[in-house]
Parts: structure tokens; C-alpha cells; sequence
């Protein structure tokens, strides 16, 4: 699909000419806007001379939202990190400012930054200051660029506190205030001529408020242009953006389109990323060190290059999945039911995201419980991996109870697993009473798996056997 930009040749060419495209086309866009020149300074001040306003105001929100996500990893709750960021604007000047001087020569061609090489330009930064100053970098940041107050203690825990954070506040009056003529910003308007109705729009922003900041021409409409040309259906492009409004922060040719190219050099079915990424849209703003980290566990449970492939692209979400934390436990868990933990892996990845103590040991106590051994429940979990992703109480339960009235050895279940994934009330009961009625028995498979046709046939010959065996004697 890539090839719909003009991407015919090798995936290197490929990338780069339209790598070029986009960036002439930015370039040109960016030189109408303003001409950036940036002065570093060490005392942290910003020194900016005809930026346009509407680019250091979406810069501010996304060192916002940087600063923020760091606080939390340091153990700081949400609250407590808004109220020191909304009396930190200084500070957040002088991120924005260092942003500037770490990429001058980009901004000296017009070229705006990209969430990711936001990100990337502070973090580093960020790290640098808490080395230095441990816990009190939470002063250093609300009185900078003084020095901290001593011994200061810091809070991890806040008090409830149902107050939005301001900056929401202002981004949600961004994306609903209307010029003078009574019209809503152009990003606005073309987000809702795309199906988007406004309290969505408030609900994202609300969410990510960078997302208010994000220019039509240089950031929106690209990204959905391009997921277009992916065939994505238009319809598909609210629910997109509502899962992973960071897209729009994206760049295209720099990191989006170089990074399909590396999953589709993994595996990935390049024909199937319109359906990839409505899945998990989430899966283009991983690291490629994520990514490799993941495709190397697939490879050490014994998958081939061809289905790590096919698990990337029909289960996306197992990227998110902590390799340490969740994948590797998982796959102990199953093995030691003595299933086959890559055909597992293959045929229902999504297993792997279940929790093992709210979701697979209870499944497995629930069989054990009804008679089977742990071999029994390998077999079965290996021939039906999507098992252990129904619920007890709406599944599991109720057709375990019919399952006891159709006059089956329980063994059934272990050659057929796939019972459990069958509409009790369309498809087992409808059918068990027809054969019950024609006063025959057929294997469990044949009753269910059969298309409807094809199980009136099986019926059918199975009466007529029968009855020239009555004949017979």
C-alpha cells in the first residue's frame, strides 16, 4: 500500500522519495509561515525572534506533557504533577527554548518537531536534572530559574482532586472557541467533516491537550491523507485518532512511514495495514528497540520469521505487551499445562494479555474442578487458544451445564475445545435438539462445525445408516 505514494521501487527508495516530498512540501509551507531564528542562552530564558505563536503554544503543551509523564514515573500522581507544571511556565519556557537550540538548523529551514524528537530532546535532559538534584527536582522546576528551597519535602500521593487541570481547561476552550463570523478553528471543522462530532474532539483533547495545538495543514490532515491511501475507510479515521491522537504529532517521512517499513520487513502483511492499524494504531509510536525486543522473545519461543509475521499482524497489541512482565511469565504459565506455547502464540496471541491470576488460573481450576488433568487441559489449550479468553460466568458455566445434559463422554471436549467458542442459544441448542430428535449421534465437531447445509447432509446420512441397520436386523 505504501506503493500509492509513489513507492515502487526497493522499500530504502521507496522511503526516501517520499521522504523528500513531504519535506519539500513542509519546507515550503513553513518558510510562508515565519523564519525561525533561535538564540541559545545558558541562563534558560527564551529567546525566540517571529515564531509564529500558534507553534511555541503547541510546543509548550507537548513539553507539558512531557514534563508530566516524567513526574509520574517518578511516583507523582496526576494532580500532584499538574499543580507543579502550572506554576512551572518559566521552566516550560526554557524546555521549549533548549527544544530550539537542540534542533536549530531544523528550524532554521522551517521544519516543525515531531512529538517523538520532542520527546527524545528532553527526557535526556530531565534525567540530567534529577541526577543532579534527586528529589528536589520538583522545586528546581517550580522556582526556576531560582535556586530550590532546602529540604523541601515533596508529596508522591495527592489528596483527591476532581479540579480539571488547566491546561485542559484551555486547550478544550481552544478547540470549541469560534472567530467573530461564529466559526470553529479550520482543524476543528475538518475533523467533524470527517465524522468527529465536537464533544469526541473535547474528549480527546481533554485527554491529550497537545492534541488542541495541532495544526490542519502541517500535522492533521497529512496523517489522514495517508491513512486513506492505506484504505482506511473514511469511518475508521474518528476512532483512529480518538485511540491514538499522538499520530498527528507524527512525522510522516521521518518516523511513521521508516517505521512501517522496518514491521513490514518483520513480518507484517503490508496489504493488511489499514486493518492493522485501525487494531492498534498505537503500534506506529513504539521504539524499534520495543519492537525487536518483542520479534526476539517470538523467536525464542520458536516461531519462524513467517508467523511472527502473522501474530504482528493479526494481534498489534502484543507489542505492548512487557516482554519481563507479561509475555515470558505467560508462556512459563502454559507450558507447565504442557501446551504448546507457539502454536499457542500463533493462533490466539491476545492470550497473552490476560492476567494469570484473574484470568487463566481460574479457567484452569474450573477444569480441574469438572475431572481433567493438566495434560487434558494442555491438549485442549493448544487446540483452541482462544479458550481461556471466555468468561467463566457467561461462557464457560452455561455450556459446561448443557454440555452435561447431551449425553457426551467428557473426553469430547478435549478433541473438541472449540465447543466453548459456539452461541449456546443459536448454534448448540438448535442443533443438538435436531439430532436428539432424529435419534442419532454425530461427533461433537460434525454437530457444530459443520455449515448448515453440510450438517443437514451429515444428518441425513447418518439416519439413513441407521435405519438400514434397524432394516438389516
Amino acid at each position: 500500500m505504501l506503493g500509492n505514494f509513489g513507492f515502487q521501487n526497493s522499500r530504502r527508495a521507496t522511503s526516501h522519495g517520499f521522504l523528500f516530498c513531504l519535506k519539500d512540501q513542509t519546507i515550503t509551507k513553513m518558510k510562508k509561515d515565519a523564519r525561525l531564528r533561535v538564540d541559545s542562552e545558558l541562563d534558560g530564558s527564551l529567546s525566540l525572534r517571529v515564531v509564529p505563536p500558534t507553534l511555541i503554544a503547541a510546543e509548550k503543551e507537548e513539553a507539558k506533557a512531557v514534563l508530566t509523564l516524567f513526574f509520574k514515573k517518578q511516583g507523582l500522581s496526576n494532580a500532584v504533577a499538574a499543580r507543579i507544571i502550572n506554576k512551572s511556565e518559566l521552566f516550560i519556557d526554557h524546555l521549549v527554548s533548549r527544544l530550539h537550540s537542540v534542533h536549530k538548523s531544523r528550524y532554521l529551514v522551517g521544519r516543525e518537531l515531531t512529538t517523538l524528537e520532542i520527546r527524545d530532546a528532553l527526557i535526556p535532559y530531565l534525567e540530567s536534572l534529577l541526577e543532579e538534584h534527586g528529589s528536589m527536582l520538583a522545586d528546581v522546576v517550580e522556582n526556576f530559574p531560582h535556586p530550590p528551597i532546602k529540604d523541601k519535602p515533596i508529596t508522591l500521593v495527592s489528596p483527591p482532586d476532581s479540579a480539571p487541570d488547566s491546561k485542559q481547561v484551555k486547550a478544550v476552550s481552544r478547540v470549541t472557541e469560534t472567530s467573530p463570523a461564529g466559526m470553529l478553528r479550520p482543524q476543528v471543522v475538518y475533523l467533524m467533516e470527517l465524522g468527529m462530532d465536537l464533544e469526541k474532539i473535547k474528549l480527546i483533547t481533554r485527554r491529550f491537550p497537545a492534541f488542541a495545538y495541532y495544526s490542519l495543514e502541517g500535522k492533521i490532515k497529512p496523517i489522514v491523507e495517508f491513512l486513506l491511501e492505506l484504505g482506511v475507510p473514511k469511518s475508521d479515521i474518528p476512532i483512529i485518532l480518538g485511540k491514538r491522537p499522538q499520530l498527528c504529532g507524527i512525522s510522516l517521512s521521518e518516523n511513521l512511514i521508516p517505521t512501517m517499513t522496518f514491521l513490514e520487513d518483520l513480518g507484517v502483511d503490508k496489504k493488511q495495514w489499514a486493518k492493522v492499524i485501525y487494531r492498534f494504531p498505537a503500534l506506529l509510536t513504539y521504539s524499534r528497540q520495543k519492537f525487536k525486543t518483542t520479534v526476539d522473545f517470538l523467536y525464542e519461543m520458536g516461531l519462524s520469521s513467517e508467523n511472527v509475521g502473522k501474530v504482528l499482524t493479526r494481534c498489534p497489541t502484543i507489542i505492548s505487551y512487557s516482554v519481563e512482565d507479561k509475555l515470558r511469565p505467560t508462556a512459563k504459565y502454559f507450558r507447565s499445562l504442557g501446551a504448546d506455547v507457539s502454536l499457542l502464540l500463533l493462533r490466539c496471541p491476545q492470550t497473552f494479555g490476560l492476567s494469570i491470576e484473574a484470568n487463566l488460573k481460574p479457567v484452569t481450576q474450573f477444569f480441574i474442578e469438572r475431572g481433567y488433568t493438566l495434560e487434558e487441559i494442555g491438549t485442549m489449550i493448544s487446540r483452541y487458544g482462544a479458550l481461556y479468553t471466555f468468561s467463566l460466568a457467561d461462557n464457560l458455566i452455561p455450556k459446561w451445564d448443557f454440555f452435561l445434559t447431551m449425553d457426551y463422554s467428557k473426553s469430547e471436549l478435549v478433541k473438541f475445545p472449540q465447543y466453548f467458542g459456539y452461541s449456546l442459544e443459536e448454534r448448540i441448542k438448535p442443533r443438538i435438539a435436531l439430532v436428539k430428535k432424529a435419534g442419532v449421534r454425530l461427533l461433537l465437531n460434525q454437530i457444530l462445525s459443520l455449515s448448515s447445509r453440510n450438517f443437514e447432509n451429515a444428518l441425513e446420512k447418518k439416519m439413513k445408516q441407521q435405519q438400514q441397520l434397524t432394516d438389516q436386523v
